[in-house]
């Protein structure tokens, strides 16, 4: 079992890649800026890096799991260019209003509720007490703070500039 350290859990859709609404194609996907080099430089603090994210479009039949999986696969690869890597990708493919009946359902993975946080923090050994979250949601503010980690919100401008902010406001510095 690896050592126990902090985790940066970031949502994906308008944290990591620009919010295009239900972007599951590469063509698709933006970067938003800092984000590659926010990851870079917490795998090189020794920090675990995973990805939660609600991908309702699962569950509305606008594209496949294994669609989304094919996109996380590119992300990956276009990180591991640089040099950094994402610990784990978390989804919750599920939503009551969806129209593909086994993701049809209310889930306690998708947040607002803290399950893929929960998930992560189980499979790895995080430190919560250091971690956090970014996210572009108030519902990923309220995962965060009920799995017990900080949340904070992003609103838009650099990641990489924002993660520092956020590292400050927690005590940990650069």
């Amino acid at each position: 079992m690896p050592a126990a350290r902090p985790a940066l859990f970031l949502d994906r859709d308008g944290v990591i890649n620009v919010d295009r609404n239900y972007v599951f194609r590469i063509a698709d996907f933006a970067w938003v800026e800092g984000a590659r080099d926010v990851i870079k430089r917490f795998n090189d603090m020794g920090w675990w890096i995973f990805v939660v994210t609600n991908q309702s479009g699962i569950a509305r039949g606008y594209y496949t799991e294994e669609q989304m999986q094919e996109l996380h696969d590119w992300i990956a690869t276009e990180l591991a260019a640089s040099g950094a890597h994402i610990d784990r990708f978390y989804h919750c493919p599920f939503h009551e209003d969806g129209t593909i009946a086994r993701y049809t359902k209310d889930s306690f993975d998708r947040k607002p509720k803290p399950g893929m946080l929960i998930r992560a923090m189980t499979d790895f050994p995080v430190i919560k007490e250091r971690s956090f979250l970014i996210g572009d949601k108030q519902a990923d503010l309220e995962a965060a703070s009920a799995a017990g980690v900080r949340g904070f919100l992003f609103t838009g401008g650099n990641l990489s500039q924002f993660a520092d902010w956020a590292l400050a406001d927690l005590g940990e510095g650069r």
